[in-house]
């Protein structure tokens, strides 16, 4: 790879009252408009901050990108800033939030954009730009088989180096991405955050380990059934260690030398490696080159070695020794030993390394980061970073205008993901969505397909998909089903798989009856709705029967629901004390079956009457199921544990206890287990600033400013004392242990409007968009057709999208 010239340009915003003046001899360069365009127009790459306003936060920022500036001069990089009061750059310097995203173009095309708060200091502007520039010669993977992909395609041809990160930003990462920018072309470089590819590589405890990089020999594998060595880098993750650990893997594997080991110079020495030195005769030298070359492959990137020739007359070493090694500094001296294997020789230097203690040491202090701190949009990260993966269509064929509804007709059940392809979470939730089609593929009767909005706007328009992705399951002659669920695997499977079934089941005895609420007929459901419904009827013709069963069709693959309107439906609404028409729940054959009696008068009523009913009373809080709970509007009284021994179930009896004399009526009591729902740990630290010792009882307010009071610590919480601290709180006795934040959860870029972006494939089809957004991309069109120099509409990586 010919050394890369890159541009890059930071503009940096401030007001006329406080411009930030750089200091002379600054490699940060203030722009004026016309250098802006010379810039895009020569093609170079540049980083673009636009602004008019101060405060200590860009301040901060301001000073982490001069220090870049200098960082980066070695790369050919340059740092500039503008300030868009005294500058005006048209599309750029106008918007209420200019100040918090950072453009990346090449020429006059956006590569990325980023919120000012991922490229945070000078180690995360490094890591990031590179990484964006060398993208397409940096290889992402997350599996141990796409590691094995890429050894496979490498042998005979180039050696791999691996690397691991933790995270983007860090400094492992900008030395990672340094070493590839200088040496992209001589070796294939990878990328992963961790997981099974380093189960793969031996690593036993991986969360243990926060960054790591290893050297494939795979350009010297002869036949592509032999596996590459793998060599680990057993330093820290800086550019200096890289560098060095590169060029020894490039250094011979055995020195041949027939002088005194004191007068032995390889590029061992200049790189400050140990040299670890076999003594060989005449009698033995084929033998002990067999040696040394396998000591030598179990010591790479540790010590060189060299195969000393004793027989010589100029070498003088006791015929007692049968090695030597000598540390790395000038006149150190050389150690003499008899060893009786291999194994002896490789402990000299995996036992102790002093260099290698007192690097770690040092940067060990360094390692206390947080993952909070590495801020970007994950979402849009994680598709950016995957972008070179193809994914495998071949089991979601492309549906169009033509073709959609005769698929629909040929399959008893369709389901269909409408995306954009350029929406972050419509590509990271493919992957999901491809993921339930292989799970898929041997049933009968569904099969899953897609929808590009960005190409087959009318199709979009006709099924009223306004967000992406929508994902809806088609039954023919029947309404398309809604998919409301988390946009992951294991929900999306479980909701096809209910959807299958007609609903409500018609139950036609009471044998049946008993098998749906307990029997063999729930067990067969379970594992996709473990909670059954049932509506009892006097018959069919009942008002109160037909609505049950439009609600059962708008919860299909949500809830399985069934009804029996037989002349025993009397008797079984009789033995649960309600009146007909009713409905009972079911929570699986241990649980106590709910009844209630339904006075309902529409259909969105008894849908909203059945999703209440199916929630837990007592419920453990899930990132699944927080919504849902949180909808109720009640003040939640959550108890926090980490295990579920005899100390936290004897404190959920107490609570049980008072729910069950209807004394926490107007609270939600639930509970969170910390192990299956880590960001349990992330709710305590935002309330009371850091984790408690556990069990911890919390009432929260809902809503922002909220207060949380906590359960007095070392008090018993049995329900005596639970009502009476809740009285307390009532009565504003206690003081609250935190509050709840008022943060605004706003985006850190603008929204895309995809209705006017559909509006330049059909002019006249986004009826509903924005004055603003019209504004905007009339704009656009209009610099087009005068020929000015700029990118196209600004696209943001980081972009949010509501998903219903």
């Amino acid at each position: 790879m010919v050394w890369k010239t890159v541009g890059f340009v930071i503009w940096v915003l401030w007001a006329p009252s406080t411009f930030y003046s750089t200091t002379h001899g600054t490699k940060l360069i203030e722009c004026t408009q016309e250098r802006f365009y010379g810039i895009q127009n020569s093609g170079k790459t540049s980083f673009v901050y636009f602004g008019n306003k101060v405060n200590p936060t860009i301040r901060l920022f301001l000073e982490k990108f001069e220090k870049s500036a200098e960082a980066l001069e070695d790369y050919g990089i340059l740092v500039a800033k503008v300030n868009c009061s005294r500058v005006e750059v048209p599309k750029y310097c106008t918007g209420g939030d200019i100040s918090k995203k950072v453009y990346l173009f090449r020429g006059g095309e956006i590569l990325k954009i980023f919120a000012i708060d991922t490229v945070f200091d000078v180690d995360a502007i490094v890591a990031h730009v590179l990484f964006t520039v060398i993208f397409n010669e940096v290889k992402y993977v997350q599996t141990p088989a796409e590691l094995l992909h890429i050894e496979k395609a490498a042998k005979g041809r180039a050696d791999v180096v691996l690397a691991h990160v933790v995270a983007l930003g860090i400094p492992e990462h900008r030395a990672v991405m340094e070493t590839a920018f200088v040496y992209g072309a001589k070796y294939q470089f990878v990328l992963t955050t961790g997981g099974t590819v380093l189960e793969h590589l031996g690593v036993k405890d991986p969360a243990s380990l926060p960054a790591g990089l290893w050297f494939l020999h795979c350009k010297a594998v002869a036949h592509r059934s032999e596996g590459c060595d793998r060599t680990a880098l057993r330093r820290p993750l800086t550019t200096i260690n890289i560098y060095t650990f590169l060029q020894l893997m490039e250094a011979p594997l055995v020195t041949e030398a027939s002088v005194e080991p004191s007068q032995v110079r390889t590029v061992h020495s200049r790189l400050h490696t140990p040299l670890l030195f076999v003594f060989t005769q005449r009698e033995t030298l084929d033998l002990d080159r067999n040696t040394a070359l396998s000591l030598a492959r179990r010591l790479r990137g540790q010590a060189g070695l060299v195969l000393l020739h004793r027989d010589n007359p100029a070498v003088n070493i006791p015929v007692e020794y049968n090695v030597a090694y000598r540390v790395p500094g000038e006149g150190s001296p050389v150690e003499y030993l008899t060893l009786k294997n291999l194994d002896e020789a490789v402990r000299i230097f995996q036992e102790q390394n002093p260099l290698e203690e007192e690097e770690e040491g040092e940067d060990e202090e360094e390692q206390h980061w947080s993952v909070l701190d590495i801020l970007d949009d994950e979402v849009a990260e994680s598709v950016y970073r995957d972008r070179d993966l193809e994914l495998n269509f071949d089991l979601v064929p492309e549906l169009t205008a033509e073709t959609i509804s005769t698929a629909v007709a040929g399959n008893g059940h369709t389901v269909v993901i409408f995306y954009t392809s350029w929406d972050a979470v419509s590509m990271a939730f493919m992957r999901s969505y491809l993921e339930v089609a292989n799970m898929l593929k041997d049933v009968t009767g569904v099969q899953l397909a897609r929808v590009d909005c960005g190409e087959w706007t009318d199709v979009c328009s006709n099924q009223n998909v306004s967000h992406f992705p929508t994902v809806k399951l088609f039954h023919p002659s029947e309404l398309p089903q809604l998919y409301r669920g988390m946009l992951g695997t294991e929900s999306l499977y479980r909701f096809i798989m209910l959807g299958r079934e007609a609903v409500p089941l018609l139950l036609s005895n009471e044998d049946e009856v008993q098998s749906y609420l307990g029997g063999e007929l729930y067990q067969r459901y379970a594992a996709f709705s473990p909670v059954t419904v049932l509506g009892l009827f006097s018959s069919s013709q009942d008002q109160g029967s037909a609505l049950f069963g439009e609600a059962a069709k708008m919860l299909r693959g949500e809830v399985f629901m069934g009804v029996f309107t037989e002349e025993e439906a009397a008797k079984w609404a009789q033995n649960y004390a309600v009146k007909l028409p009713a409905m009972l729940v079911c929570r699986g054959p241990d649980s106590r079956i709910e009844a209630f009696t339904l006075q309902i008068s529409g259909t969105e009523e008894m849908v909203s009457t059945i999703q209440r009913a199916v929630l837990d009373k007592f419920p453990e809080l899930t990132v699944e199921n927080l919504p849902a709970y949180l909808e109720l509007g009640k003040p939640l009284l959550m108890l926090f544990v980490e295990e579920e021994d005899g100390k936290s179930e004897g404190i959920r009896r107490e609570l049980q206890s008072l729910l069950g004399k209807g004394q926490l009526d107007s609270y939600l009591p639930c509970w969170i287990h910390l192990g299956r729902t880590p960001a349990g740990k992330a709710i305590l630290e935002s309330y009371l600033g850091s984790v408690p010792l556990l069990p911890v009882l919390l009432l929260s307010e809902l809503g922002s400013g909220g207060e949380v009071f906590e359960f007095p610590p070392g008090k018993p919480m049995l329900a005596d004392s639970i009502l009476h601290w809740l009285s307390r709180v009532k009565r504003k006795e206690e003081q609250p242990a935190g509050v709840i934040a008022d943060e605004k959860w706003a985006p850190p870029v603008p929204f895309y409007d995809f209705l006017a972006i559909m509006d330049k494939e059909v002019p006249g089809f986004a009826t509903q968009r924005t004055p603003k957004s019209k504004d905007m991309f009339q704009e656009v069109e209009e610099k087009d057709l005068e020929g000015k120099v700029g990118p196209s509409p600004p696209q943001s990586d980081n972009c949010n999208y509501p998903l219903g």
